[in-house]
Protein backbone atom coordinates (compact mmCIF):
# COMPACT_ATOMS: atom_id res chain seq x y z
CA UNK A 1 0.00 0.00 0.00
CA UNK A 2 1.82 3.35 -1.29
CA UNK A 3 2.46 5.68 2.44
CA UNK A 4 -0.46 8.19 0.92
CA UNK A 5 -2.90 5.33 1.24
CA UNK A 6 -2.03 3.98 4.59
CA UNK A 7 -2.23 7.64 5.80
CA UNK A 8 -6.23 8.07 4.87
CA UNK A 9 -6.63 4.45 5.69
CA UNK A 10 -5.09 5.54 9.24
CA UNK A 11 -7.28 8.53 9.31
CA UNK A 12 -10.57 7.21 8.27
CA UNK A 13 -10.39 4.33 10.97
CA UNK A 14 -9.03 6.74 13.69
CA UNK A 15 -12.20 9.14 12.50
CA UNK A 16 -14.41 5.88 13.53
CA UNK A 17 -12.58 5.29 16.62
CA UNK A 18 -13.19 8.80 17.61
CA UNK A 19 -17.20 8.52 17.02
CA UNK A 20 -16.65 5.42 19.42
CA UNK A 21 -15.12 7.55 21.71
CA UNK A 22 -17.74 10.51 22.07
CA UNK A 23 -20.15 7.44 22.56
CA UNK A 24 -17.84 6.80 26.09
CA UNK A 25 -18.40 10.49 26.99
CA UNK A 26 -22.14 10.14 25.93
CA UNK A 27 -22.51 7.43 28.66
CA UNK A 28 -20.09 9.71 31.53
CA UNK A 29 -16.75 7.45 30.48
CA UNK A 30 -13.85 8.64 29.86
CA UNK A 31 -13.83 8.83 25.98
CA UNK A 32 -11.87 6.53 24.61
CA UNK A 33 -12.67 4.74 21.08
CA UNK A 34 -10.82 1.31 19.64
CA UNK A 35 -11.49 -0.12 16.50
CA UNK A 36 -10.00 -3.37 14.90
CA UNK A 37 -9.81 -3.88 11.75
CA UNK A 38 -8.35 -6.87 9.64
CA UNK A 39 -7.99 -6.72 5.52
CA UNK A 40 -10.03 -3.13 5.48
CA UNK A 41 -12.92 -4.48 7.68
CA UNK A 42 -13.91 -3.55 10.88
CA UNK A 43 -13.93 -7.03 13.02
CA UNK A 44 -14.39 -5.20 16.75
CA UNK A 45 -15.46 -2.52 17.98
CA UNK A 46 -15.67 -0.80 21.69
CA UNK A 47 -15.39 2.19 23.86
CA UNK A 48 -14.44 2.50 27.46
CA UNK A 49 -17.35 1.30 29.60
CA UNK A 50 -15.54 0.31 32.77
CA UNK A 51 -17.76 2.16 34.79
CA UNK A 52 -20.61 1.30 33.13
CA UNK A 53 -20.30 -2.30 33.52
CA UNK A 54 -18.43 -2.28 36.76
CA UNK A 55 -15.65 -3.92 35.01
CA UNK A 56 -12.07 -2.55 35.34
CA UNK A 57 -10.96 -4.51 32.44
CA UNK A 58 -13.71 -2.82 29.98
CA UNK A 59 -11.04 -0.75 28.55
CA UNK A 60 -12.23 0.46 24.82
CA UNK A 61 -9.31 -2.00 23.37
CA UNK A 62 -10.68 -4.49 25.54
CA UNK A 63 -13.89 -4.28 24.62
CA UNK A 64 -12.46 -4.40 21.27
CA UNK A 65 -10.94 -7.32 21.54
CA UNK A 66 -13.27 -9.22 22.54
CA UNK A 67 -15.50 -8.14 20.31
CA UNK A 68 -13.51 -9.28 17.23
CA UNK A 69 -12.69 -12.63 18.48
CA UNK A 70 -15.85 -13.50 19.31
CA UNK A 71 -16.41 -12.30 15.75
CA UNK A 72 -13.49 -14.21 13.98
CA UNK A 73 -14.26 -17.48 16.75
CA UNK A 74 -10.72 -17.16 17.98
CA UNK A 75 -8.44 -15.16 20.75
CA UNK A 76 -5.54 -14.32 17.99
CA UNK A 77 -6.24 -12.02 15.89
CA UNK A 78 -2.92 -11.80 13.39
CA UNK A 79 -2.16 -9.46 10.85
CA UNK A 80 -5.07 -7.16 11.86
CA UNK A 81 -4.66 -3.26 13.12
CA UNK A 82 -6.15 -2.30 16.45
CA UNK A 83 -6.90 2.10 15.98
CA UNK A 84 -7.28 3.43 19.41
CA UNK A 85 -7.48 7.03 20.37
CA UNK A 86 -5.57 7.05 23.42
CA UNK A 87 -2.15 5.14 23.78
CA UNK A 88 -2.98 1.96 25.27
CA UNK A 89 -2.20 1.49 28.88
CA UNK A 90 -0.08 -1.92 30.45
CA UNK A 91 -3.52 -4.04 30.54
CA UNK A 92 -4.31 -3.64 27.33
CA UNK A 93 -1.01 -3.58 25.99
CA UNK A 94 -0.68 -7.19 27.46
CA UNK A 95 -4.00 -8.11 26.00
CA UNK A 96 -3.12 -6.88 22.45
CA UNK A 97 0.49 -9.07 22.51
CA UNK A 98 -1.87 -12.02 23.70
CA UNK A 99 -3.74 -11.56 20.83
CA UNK A 100 -0.95 -11.62 18.24
CA UNK A 101 -2.59 -8.15 17.11
CA UNK A 102 -0.16 -6.59 14.43
CA UNK A 103 -0.63 -2.90 14.72
CA UNK A 104 -1.67 -0.16 16.77
CA UNK A 105 -2.18 3.25 15.34
CA UNK A 106 -2.93 5.61 18.71
CA UNK A 107 -4.29 9.20 18.46
CA UNK A 108 -2.94 10.95 22.10
CA UNK A 109 0.05 10.15 23.83
CA UNK A 110 -1.09 8.71 27.54
CA UNK A 111 1.76 10.80 29.37
CA UNK A 112 0.86 8.98 32.37
CA UNK A 113 0.25 5.34 31.86
CA UNK A 114 0.73 4.79 27.85
CA UNK A 115 2.09 1.69 26.93
CA UNK A 116 3.83 2.25 23.97
CA UNK A 117 6.43 4.28 24.93
CA UNK A 118 5.59 7.44 26.40
CA UNK A 119 5.59 5.54 29.97
CA UNK A 120 6.28 1.95 29.51
CA UNK A 121 7.81 0.59 26.09
CA UNK A 122 5.82 -2.84 26.22
CA UNK A 123 4.58 -3.38 22.78
CA UNK A 124 7.27 -2.06 20.00
CA UNK A 125 9.95 -3.19 21.87
CA UNK A 126 10.20 -5.47 25.03
CA UNK A 127 11.94 -8.55 24.14
CA UNK A 128 10.67 -10.25 27.14
CA UNK A 129 7.33 -10.86 24.88
CA UNK A 130 7.31 -13.63 22.25
CA UNK A 131 5.49 -11.36 19.99
CA UNK A 132 6.06 -7.37 18.93
CA UNK A 133 3.43 -4.97 18.08
CA UNK A 134 4.25 -2.21 15.21
CA UNK A 135 2.87 1.06 16.75
CA UNK A 136 2.44 4.50 14.75
CA UNK A 137 1.70 6.98 17.18
CA UNK A 138 -0.15 10.63 16.74
CA UNK A 139 -3.04 10.12 13.72
CA UNK A 140 -5.25 12.43 14.50
CA UNK A 141 -3.72 13.32 17.66
CA UNK A 142 -5.21 17.11 18.22
CA UNK A 143 -8.78 16.17 18.54
CA UNK A 144 -8.19 12.80 20.35
CA UNK A 145 -6.38 15.40 22.51
CA UNK A 146 -8.90 18.22 22.31
CA UNK A 147 -11.84 15.88 23.85
CA UNK A 148 -9.81 14.46 26.36
CA UNK A 149 -9.08 17.69 27.74
CA UNK A 150 -12.62 19.04 27.56
CA UNK A 151 -13.76 15.67 29.01
CA UNK A 152 -11.80 16.55 32.41
CA UNK A 153 -11.98 19.70 32.39
CA UNK A 154 -15.80 19.49 32.63
CA UNK A 155 -15.27 16.93 35.23
CA UNK A 156 -13.38 19.65 37.38
CA UNK A 157 -15.66 22.12 36.97
CA UNK A 158 -18.43 19.80 37.89
CA UNK A 159 -16.61 18.86 40.79
CA UNK A 160 -15.66 22.52 42.53
CA UNK A 161 -19.37 23.18 41.72
CA UNK A 162 -20.79 20.36 43.99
Amino acid sequence: MPPGDREQTDRGFMQYALRLAKQAEIHGEVPVGAVLVMQGEVIGQGWNQPIGRQDPTAHAEIVALRDAATRVGNYRLPDSTLYVTLEPCPMCAGAIVHARVARVVYAAPDPKGGAAGSVFDLLPTDERFNHRVVVDGGVLEARSGELLRNFFRRKRVKRKRE
